[in-house]
């Protein structure tokens, strides 16, 4: 078992994220963005820059967050799903550089002006998801499928579905504890009640091959894809996170826990993120990483 995480919410800096990732004792980094844009798609020469720093400091990517089927691309979109495999192509030989075996992926936007079980978005689903998982297994990685706001987050039985279909051993569930409490729970007919974290995880539990650790409080739904949540320390919210974790660890769990804080900075809300001061962020990751561990060592 090991701790990684977004650490460009502890800064969009890579010196900044390799300094936070030191300061809580930790060798490895979930890498997202450095400097505003994602590491699949950083110019070749800033690439080279980070790779060198990170083998000068021997911190290790442990796992691409990438873009690829992500809750922006829309699976009824030609153009959306050749963008996920570009992003894929740029990504893979930047993994196998960097020695990363695991690529965070998801299974496309959340169709909500549909139903939940759309056939003709289904068959678009399973359809490009397929290939970009085949993409990763061709190249010998993982591709890491995450419960957000995308087809398989809808549910826990979307989720199951997915994997039904897309019988890959490149095919892997990573689970985020957070992202239940503010996503509707689309199984039948609306109004849709919001999901129970530990409702999903308890039904994809023997998937479960790597974890997200985020925790919030949901307020309420605005306009945008995304409903307005008050964020927490781990534990202190209502994604079910101090049971899930006791659970994983009761059941020989030995994968990787992934922090995701938000309290600082909301990855996807760009408002919220350009008022942070800098110091605030590296303060509240570091403090978030010893939180997390300190639950886990109650956990245990």
């Amino acid at each position: 078992m090991y701790f990684t995480g977004f650490a460009d919410e502890a800064s969009q800096n890579i010196d900044r994220q390799i300094a936070a990732t030191k300061a809580l004792g930790w060798k490895y980094i979930e890498s997202r963005c450095i400097n505003g844009v994602n590491i699949h798609n950083l110019p070749d020469d800033q690439f080279e820059a980070v790779y060198q720093k990170l083998t000068e400091s021997g911190v290790q990517i442990n796992c691409f967050g990438s873009e690829v089927a992500n809750w922006g691309k829309d699976p009824l979109k030609e153009e959306d799903f050749q963008a996920s495999i570009d992003m894929l192509k740029r990504a893979i030989p930047r993994m196998r550089r960097l020695g990363t075996k695991l690529l965070r992926g998801m299974s496309f936007a959340m169709q909500k002006n549909r139903p939940p079980d759309d056939p003709e978005v289904e068959v678009q689903v399973f359809k490009k998801v397929a290939v970009l998982v085949k993409m990763c297994e061709e190249a010998g990685i993982v591709y890491g499928h995450e419960n957000c706001m995308n087809y398989g987050g809808q549910s826990h039985e979307h989720t199951l579905k997915l994997l039904d279909r897309i019988q890959s051993p490149a095919f892997k569930l990573i689970f985020d504890t957070g992202n239940p409490v503010f996503t509707d729970r689309r199984i039948g007919q609306p109004p849709y009640p919001k999901q129970s974290a530990w409702e999903f995880y308890r039904n994809v539990r023997e998937f479960v091959y790597y974890v997200h650790i985020k925790d919030a409080h949901y307020q309420a739904e605005t306009e945008g894809l995304f409903p307005r949540s008050q964020f927490t320390w781990p534990g202190e919210g209502d994604g079910n996170v101090r049971e899930i974790v006791a659970d994983l660890l009761k059941h020989h769990y030995d994968g990787g826990f992934s922090i995701e804080p938000h309290l600082a900075v909301v990855f996807h809300d760009q408002n919220h993120s350009a008022d942070v001061e800098g110091q605030i962020r590296f303060d509240n990751y570091v403090e978030y990483g010893r939180r997390l561990e300190k639950l886990v060592q109650e956990s245990r």
